[in-house]
């Protein structure tokens, strides 16, 4: 045990008790010197296992070395070695191929193991499955091969390999270090060793007892106050520094020395630049030199360097490689002795020399060399021979903030010294932690942006564990269909098959089985089309009720029913209809006729679905014959998104299972109340929790403990959210932050703390409209409550629970009441649709504001508190936080349709407070091109996706979503393309937004200049920047807007609005099929038809009449206005997905309009 005290009391002086308990703990240890090791002889030439165990402890200071090896002259091989301080187990079982072709199991587990700690490692193997573990982390997995044993001829060395020269073994660098309690299969190999046994031959010099290193390591602290000042000699024009260093940053100063004092001082300085090495000579007339070598020495590993000055001439080696120097000139005056500032400079520097033009160094030192003397670091400590400031001695504390990686989805984990990000880059995913998918959860997302019937991905699960996949969309009888296809589409005749020998297909499907699994719980309604013709070939009808013909369904289950009937029963669908052919048997097939009959059905019963094989057994007869197509699974509607319960008491609760939230966890939920206060939901565990509450009328709470105390991250509202309307939540918490989002409010956001616990450890059960305590309730309605992608069904769960019932009473109960992200409004009677905070308009928010611009048009749109930029105001008031988050909350969501034939042209172009912007251009060649400027200091940031020309007289969408320094953009919903701007990106609060021509400007991007003074020729369609609408304002006469040059409405946003999404699905005609084999209707049932019809609209006539005069009546005493900007109709609606967000029309114009439907 080692104490390291940080601070002593106030009042001066330390004190320390320590009491120690355990167990008795026998240690044997065998120090190995890099040249040395231990060979297990076996009794017999080689040993064959099925089952093993080795079990170790090791430290060491070289990241080289092999632990364990051995092998068989079969190609069966063992390896355990350090390879770059982590540990790689290499197994091989493959007796019949040497080396079986370099194919081998590799597996690799820690990280930075050559801290000279001790560290555990253990391995178990039975036959082909082992369990790899180091210091408690355990990976299974299974070994490659064909066979069960390992066999190893005559020996198994540790701590190397003693003969390099035998075949099949590996050239690697053998263990430098200390191995205690090596156990081979239950023998104790040190042990016998010690006792000079015969099975055991020593190699080269084994001692049993471990060395201390004798190298000291000290750590940096900080990259703004660490130092360490020496002395040193350079009287005979002549310096040297030696000395090893490993960081995971990529810049720092590593050591700054003064060369030639005034009139013309010469400072030569060492840093790290970019993870290589910068060389750097300033100062004095004619001194200005650099010099780099090494590259990626942010990696974690210790690297030595050395810097040599002789006479005018300065040298550079890194890693023993080959030198990199350059030259001294003009040094007038050169001191006897100077002063080398190792990792920074001093804050106040009145007393001291040091230059440093960027950061200091974070990270470790050792085997410090000055004039080839080594720098006693503990005598440095002890005796203050030096001036150093944050620095820990005879420790490096460096950590490996990737192991494990903590980021998700496949994300790549980056890490500087204090932290770590994750690059989201290729894998579908965003957020802090690659957390959240960028793709839509289902094809009825697509409904609202207008697009065509095609091929769309999307991830069926949000941030669950499915990835996100290809499926067809489509739109038929006004319902969004997802269809899924599979590799026997065609047609398939089929002839000769016997029930002992059937012919069978199986189908795979272009997505997963767990893909469909997950489709068709979610769906409303899936069904999959059977085709089947036949002649001379049956499909029940046997003497002992055996089927001739089955199916498979996605569970491998047979089934006997066809298309068209329900389950369980051996029927066809013209049983069903009461039209089969011969109504003694219950499908057309049975009635075994020479001529061609049909029994196609479309099978319907979700748990089913789809079928995965299908076998057909009667064609082997004389005429014999069938024809099978099977269609693709079609799915449409989300069950789950208006899946609610109704809680009428406050000591009421739904409980489900734990949650899953140790490393991360997203909620998201509809509610509406008239309550003042509840608890959504709370999940305990012995000293951790998470809540989600409604706390006030206007103020949204979520609250997590991860056993440090608890953090609350809160929403203030400016309306009232217990209006009995539906509002939106979305709460998340991860490793690296914690975020809050009600309705279309600014996000809050709080980012975890470093060295702080991140695991949320929970355990009761998770309790939904309540708590525990049974105080503080929810009472209201709750839908489409979704946890990490999993949405929770309320709806069943409310059926066996007292005070809370299944469904929600009101108007806003479907999914498509609103369009394009309109806000659903309950009212007394009927709904109203709120299109105010939408780029649409229209009583359903589905008539899209478009608008032709001209050479010389332009919009200026200034935007309004809160909405301008997203900083909370703490924030803002705070200038120390002011930027970090700014960095974490910047983001944009810009959406907007257009069609042109010009370029280059300007679209769009954000201004900020401080005059940096972001901006959406057409590029010369008709490309789409985002520019950002954040910082004058940088360069433009330019991001052009990968399409044709987009400035050819096509309607295209666009969608551009940034949040920090994630940027996705989507083109037509077919081109989705993820970029990374540069680390601490960030955009200032947006002040205004301009569409077309900009009317003088000082910005120095010539292409961009170029682009706004041309402007936008063309048609512009559903502009909107996060919560803003410009041209919508701009169009409706906002006092917001300045329109310069011609601007006239336009209908070209309705190329590609829902209302035209056409229908490309083919289907079956069923009305022929249905009609199949009947005779054509007789002439007096023609007479009946004709009378009946005349009746019918008789009666048709005197309802409409009657309608008409009630309509007149309720018409003039009908005298309440619709809201400003909400159009009310009295019927319940279809499906389309309603606003994830409030109305907060908080710098929107109010136009007075009526509208009224009955």
């Amino acid at each position: 045990m080692r104490l390291l005290p940080i601070e002593g009391s106030p009042r001066g002086g330390m004190g320390l008790r320590l009491e120690v308990y355990g167990c008795t703990y026998k240690s044997d240890v065998a120090d190995f010197d890099g040249r040395s090791a231990l060979l297990y002889r076996f009794n017999q030439k080689s040993t064959s296992t099925v089952k093993d165990v080795i079990s170790l402890r090791f430290r060491s200071h070289q990241a080289e070395g092999v632990l364990v090896h051995g092998e068989g002259q079969r190609g069966d091989f063992l390896t355990l070695e350090l390879q770059r301080g982590r540990l790689i187990l290499h197994l091989n079982l493959d007796d019949a191929k040497p080396q079986s072709g370099g194919r081998s199991s590799s597996v690799m587990l820690g990280s930075l193991l050559d801290d000279h700690h001790w560290h555990s490692v253990q391995i178990e193997r039975f036959n082909k499955h082992v369990n790899f573990t180091v210091d408690g982390h355990t990976q299974h997995f299974r070994s490659l091969g064909q066979e069960d044993t390992l066999e190893i001829d005559y020996e198994l060395s540790f701590g190397g390999i003693p003969l390099p020269g035998k075949p099949g073994t590996f050239l690697h660098e053998n263990f430098h270090g200390c191995i205690e309690n090596l156990n081979y299969n239950g023998v104790n190999v040190i042990d016998m060793a010690k006792r000079r046994k015969p099975q055991i031959y020593t190699v080269g010099n084994v001692t049993f007892s471990c060395s201390e290193s004798s190298s000291v390591a000290v750590t940096f602290l900080s990259s703004t106050g660490s130092f360490l000042a020496l002395p040193a000699d350079y009287s005979m024009d002549s310096l040297s520094v030696r000395l090893q260093f490993r960081t995971w940053n990529q810049e720092g100063l590593l050591f700054s020395v003064p060369l030639s004092h005034d009139p013309d001082p010469i400072n030569l300085l060492l840093r790290l630049s970019q993870a290589r090495l910068l060389l750097l000579l300033s100062g004095g007339p004619q001194n200005s030199a650099q010099v780099f070598s090494g590259q990626n020495l942010n990696d974690g590993q210790w690297h030595s360097i050395s810097v040599e000055v002789k006479g005018e001439k300065v040298s550079l080696t890194v890693n023993n490689q080959k030198p990199a120097t350059m030259e001294i000139t003009g040094r007038s005056q050169t001191p006897q002795r100077t002063t080398i500032y190792i990792g920074g400079c001093p804050l106040f520097q009145s007393n001291f020399n040091c230059e440093n033009p960027g950061r200091g160094y974070q990270g470790c030192f050792r085997l410090l060399l000055i004039n080839n003397h080594p720098v006693n670091f503990l005598q440095i400590q002890q005796e203050n021979m030096g001036n150093f400031s944050q620095i820990s001695f005879d420790v490096c504390n460096i950590q490996d903030r990737c192991l494990p990686n903590l980021c998700e989805h496949g994300g790549q984990c980056i890490q500087s010294w204090d932290q770590f990000d994750c690059n989201c880059s290729g894998t579908g995913y965003t957020g802090a932690t690659c957390h959240n998918s960028i793709y839509e959860r289902s094809c009825e997302a697509f409904r609202k942006t207008g697009s065509q019937s095609s091929v769309f991905t999307i991830d069926l699960d949000g941030s669950g564990l499915l990835d996100h996949a290809q499926v067809n969309c489509t739109v038929a009888e006004d319902k969004v269909w997802t269809v899924v296809g599979h590799d026997h589409m065609r047609p398939i005749d089929i002839r000769g098959s016997t029930p002992r020998s059937p012919f069978v297909l199986i189908f795979n499907y272009t997505i997963s089985p767990y893909h469909l699994r997950s489709l068709v719980t979610s769906s409303e309604h899936c069904q999959q089309e059977v085709i089947y013709r036949c002649r001379k070939s049956r499909l029940f009808d046997t003497w002992d009720g055996t089927p001739l013909s089955w199916w498979l369904d996605r569970d491998g289950v047979k089934r006997t029913y066809w298309g068209g009937f329900l389950p369980g029963v051996q029927q066809c669908s013209c049983s069903l209809d009461g039209n089969c052919r011969d109504m003694n048997y219950f499908c057309n097939c049975d009635a075994d006729q020479d001529t061609w009959a049909n029994d196609t059905g479309v099978l319907s019963y979700k748990d089913h679905l789809p079928l995965s094989e299908i076998a057909i057994g009667d064609t082997n007869r004389t005429n014999s014959q069938a024809e099978l197509q099977i269609g693709p699974l079609r799915c449409y509607g989300n069950r789950f998104f208006w899946n609610s319960a109704s809680f009428y008491q406050e000591s009421s609760y739904l409980h489900f299972p734990t949650l899953q939230a140790e490393l991360s966890i997203d909620i998201s939920l509809f509610f509406k109340t008239s309550a003042f206060s509840g608890v959504f939901l709370e999940n305990l565990g012995v000293r951790d929790f998470v809540r989600l509450e409604l706390s006030s009328p206007s103020t949204m709470n979520f609250t997590f403990d991860l056993g440090d105390g608890p953090v609350t991250l809160t929403v203030r509202s400016p309306v009232a959210l217990n209006d009995r309307q539906w509002h939106y939540i979305r709460a998340e918490r991860n490793v690296k932050e914690a975020s809050l989002q009600v309705d279309s409010l600014p996000l809050e956001l709080t980012e975890a703390p470093p060295e702080k616990p991140y695991r949320l450890q929970l355990s009761s059960q998770l309790f939904v409209g309540g708590t525990a305590s049974r105080q503080r309730g929810f009472v209201g309605c709750l839908r489409a409550l979704t946890i990490n992608g999993v949405t929770l069904d309320l709806f069943e769960r409310a059926k066996t629970t007292p005070g809370v019932n299944s469904g929600c009473p009101g108007h806003c109960t479907s999914d498509s009441v609103c369009h394009n992200g309109g806000r659903c409004v309950e009212e007394r009677s009927s709904y109203a649709c709120d299109c105010t905070q939408t780029a649409f308009d229209g009583p359903h928010c589905r008539k899209a504001l478009a608008a032709s611009f001209e050479s010389g048009s332009s919009v200026l749109y200034t935007l309004q508190e809160p909405f301008s930029g997203i900083l909370n105001e703490e924030a803002r008031r705070s200038p120390a936080g002011f930027h970090d988050a700014e960095v974490a909350k910047s983001q944009e969501k810009v959406s907007f349709g257009f069609l042109t034939r010009h370029v280059p042209a300007l679209i769009l172009m954000a201004h900020t407070l401080d005059q940096n912007y972001m901006a959406v251009m057409l590029t010369s060649n008709g490309s789409l091109q985002i520019r950002y400027l954040m910082n004058k200091e940088k360069r433009t940031e330019m991001f052009s996706p990968k399409s044709g020309s987009l400035a050819d007289g096509r309607f295209h969408w666009v969608k551009i979503n940034r949040k920090g320094q994630e940027l996705l953009v989507q083109i037509d919903n077919t081109i989705t393309q993820q970029y990374s701007l540069s680390p601490g990106s960030a955009l200032s609060p947006v002040r205004s937004v301009i569409l077309g021509r900009i009317q003088g400007s000082d910005i120095t991007d010539k292409e961009l200049v170029q682009a706004g003074l041309r402007g936008f020729i063309g048609c512009l369609s559903s502009v909107q920047f996060n919560q803003a609408t410009p041209l919508k304002a701009a169009l409706q006469n906002s006092p917001l807007v300045t329109v310069i040059g011609h601007l006239e409405a336009s209908s070209c946003g309705t190329i590609s609005s829902p209302n035209t999404l056409s229908d490309t699905h083919i289907r079956s005609d069923d009305s022929a099929k249905s009609d199949r084999g009947k005779d054509p209707p007789k002439k007096a049932d023609q007479n009946d038809l004709a009378l009946i019809g005349g009746v019918v609209a008789a009666v048709v006539f005197i309802t409409l009449c009657a309608l008409a005069f009630i309509i007149r009546f309720l018409y003039r005493h009908r005298r309440t206005p619709a809201p400003s900007g909400i159009t009310g109709k009295m019927h319940r609606p279809s499906i389309e997905p309603p606003p994830y967000r409030a109305a907060l029309d908080l710098h929107k114009p109010h136009h007075d309009s009526k509208e009224y439907y009955i």
